[in-house]
């Protein structure tokens, strides 16, 4: 319950879903301080902290929004005070629902600008801001949330899917460049059941896409965002301090049914 003993951990989009599962998790497991970042959601940026607290860390909250480069810089500065920073965990996205495909009049070149600041620019962003903390740890680590839908295509748009898969060939350069200082490695979830998907249908859809989803995924279950911090809390560990560049899906399996692996 010790591997992350005296770590200090950013986490963009901290305070809710799998970054906030990702910073109670690590709190759960000895880090010293989670620097909470959030946009908009103080209320349960606020919960997040206290549990984060609870589990025994330090949590400072940190507002800003990371499609924002002066932003990025103001959320790395708060961590200055520690003198460095283990682990820069790049979990803020964002998206525009048109699941079908073929409405390409479904997305405009704003809607693709959004999404690829918050989504591919903002996490290089970050990661520019925060590398000297970075390095000064002596083994610092960069987790970027990507999503299968970078690697199937699929996903909530097409715009969606290809800031991921953006995100997806940026780790493979960035874990190159910023090595051996720093690892970059990333994680592909499948469906989560969190609040990012319930939000976007009525009731009666959302449960007719979890039952799909359990019925069509070869392990046949609806996964939590705690189901994915395990991953993604494995490849900020110390135990995968020889691993960089890699891209991990964690996805129950879904991508055996829509894309062979070695389209990854």
């Amino acid at each position: 319950m010790a591997e992350f003993g005296g770590k200090v951990i950013l986490v963009t989009g901290g305070g809710t879903g799998l970054g906030a599962a990702i910073a109670i998790g690590a709190a759960k497991r000895g880090a010293k301080a989670l620097l909470l970042n959030y946009s908009k959601s103080r209320k349960e940026a606020e919960a997040t902290a206290k549990a984060v607290q609870a589990a025994g860390a330090e949590a400072q909250l940190v507002q800003g929004d990371v499609g924002e480069d002066a932003d990025c810089r103001k959320i790395a500065a708060a961590a200055t005070s520690y003198g460095k920073l283990d682990v820069l965990v790049n979990n803020a996205g964002t998206t525009k629902h048109v699941p079908k495909h073929a409405d390409l009049d479904g997305l405009s070149k704003e809607d693709f600008l959004r999404i690829y600041a918050i989504n591919t620019v903002a996490p290089f962003q970050m990661i520019r801001a925060c590398r000297s903390l970075l390095e000064a740890s002596g083994s610092g680590s960069v987790l970027m949330t990507s999503s299968i839908a970078g690697v199937t295509g699929g996903g909530s748009s097409v715009a969606y899917a290809a800031s991921k898969g953006a995100l997806n060939t940026m780790t493979l350069s960035l874990a190159r460049a910023l090595a051996p200082k720093i690892r970059v490695n990333a994680i592909c979830p499948g469906f989560m059941d969190t609040r990012w998907f319930s939000d976007a249908y009525d009731k009666e859809t959302a449960q007719r896409l979890r039952d799909n989803i359990k019925n069509t995924t070869p392990l046949q279950v609806v996964s939590t965002a705690e189901d994915v911090a395990d991953a993604a809390l494995f490849l900020i560990s110390d135990a995968a301090r020889r691993i960089t560049g890699e891209t991990l899906l964690v996805d129950a399996g879904q991508h055996l049914g829509s894309a062979p692996l070695k389209a990854r």
